[in-house]
């Protein structure tokens, strides 16, 4: 699966992307996130307050509840705003 970072997430991460293959029992956008908070202290900083991130699969905007499948694309980003 690919993990995509945007903004702050990815100073924080380290990284704008990476492909990751992950445990069994992942099945939802918010379950990826709890695994990802314990991959490293950068993605734990960047996920600490899940409100704050917003998440689209395939790119389309999706809630943690969403279900992953196999060869999904996610990506991580702040809210959007505009003026």
């Amino acid at each position: 699966m690919k993990v995509l970072y945007f903004a702050w997430l990815r100073s924080r991460i380290g990284v704008g992307e990476e492909d990751l293959c992950l445990p069994a029992g992942i099945a939802t956008v918010g379950e990826l996130i709890n695994w990802l908070k314990t991959r490293s202290p950068g993605h734990a900083a960047a996920f600490s307050d899940a409100g704050l991130v917003r998440a689209a699969v395939n790119q389309d905007y999706a809630g943690l509840d969403h279900p992953l499948r196999p060869g999904d694309e996610v990506a991580f980003f702040p809210p959007v705003t505009g003026g």
